[in-house]
């Protein structure tokens, strides 16, 4: 028999305390905090950066590059370096291990790790030679189609005339009203409705690019779970944070899609700071960061079909 109060203890647990005590089931978040990989500001940044940079993968996928090598420059698979670019694999090149699309694992090589065929061979395309080169910082379809995927979970973004200092935010709406959301194309347009769960706001006054950098931020706060869940199929319920985490988390996930498209982002500044005042990481979920970010780089990419109920299949 458990002692006195043991499940009132249990019970008053937070949704956070829950998705903290089931973080073993985690790979990323282990490595977090039981091998204490990026639990420094400076190792944390560094991860970041490389990130940032190394965009032709989705940022899990370049999570699990750095930390098997974290000099790679540009990565691909033997057929594709064979293939494309013409270059085969150094003898005793070592393997980098990450995941495939719809599938479990696949092997890439590093540029370093490759030479060229034969003397025929075309010199190395920009994109693989200076692979880290900052491209223009300009936002195009990326802004609207993820606010029109983002209605898929009943995500409401509207703009309003605001201060200066004001960006944006996210936040629960009232119950009753719904959303039409896109279903499919073909053969004919076809639309559902889904419950208006979230409004999202930002700021009329500001660029495409600052636009877009709130929003990816206000996301970052829902898909990492700071609001709750509609679902625990689709992203975790971790209320009950402490604010510097939740902060923390979301300008981490705004950094990392923005610096991928080669947007400014104010959250560069952030955690540049952030860096140079503290030593230690906070506690943060790296799962949570990597798959937000790759969610919503994905929803600026591609028209994405609406969430399924639980129970529905």
């Amino acid at each position: 028999m458990s002692a006195p109060g043991h499940e009132d203890l249990f019970d008053a647990r937070s949704p956070a305390d829950a998705w903290d005590h089931d973080a073993a089931r985690r790979s990323l978040d282990e490595l977090f905090s039981l091998a204490g990989q990026y639990t420094t500001t400076a190792a944390y940044w560094d991860l970041l950066r490389f990130i940032g940079r190394f965009r032709f993968y989705s940022p899990f996928n370049a999570m699990l590059v750095h930390i098997q090598t974290e000099g790679a420059r540009f990565v691909a698979p033997p057929y594709r370096w064979h293939g494309q670019y013409r270059r085969r694999i150094r003898t005793g090149a070592r393997p980098l291990v990450i995941l495939r699309p719809m599938g479990p694992v696949m092997f890439v090589f590093d540029v370093s790790d490759t030479e060229p065929q034969d003397d025929d061979s075309p010199a190395l395309p920009p994109e693989v030679g200076h692979p880290f080169e900052v491209r223009g910082g300009r936002i195009g379809s990326e802004l609207s189609r993820t606010v029109e995927n983002a209605k898929r979970d009943g995500i409401a973004v509207t703009e309003t005339d605001a201060g200066s200092q004001s960006a944006g935010m996210i936040r629960t709406a009232e119950p009753g009203r719904q959303l039409r959301v896109l279903a499919k194309i073909q053969p004919e347009p076809a639309y559902v409705s889904v419950p208006l769960r979230y409004e999202l706001l930002l700021n009329a006054k500001h660029s495409a690019e600052a636009k877009y950098a709130t929003l990816v931020h206000e996301l970052g706060h829902l898909y990492c779970g700071h609001l709750g869940t509609p679902s625990d199929r689709w992203w975790p319920d971790r209320r009950g944070l402490k604010d510097e985490i939740c902060e923390f988390e979301a300008e981490s996930v705004s950094y990392l899609v923005c610096r991928r498209l080669g947007i400014d982002s104010p959250s560069e500044t952030y955690l540049a700071n952030y860096v140079k005042d503290q030593s230690e990481t906070p506690p943060i979920s790296l799962d949570r960061v990597m798959t937000s970010a790759g969610l919503i780089e994905q929803m600026g990419r591609e028209r994405l079909s609406p969430r399924k109920e639980k129970g529905s299949g």
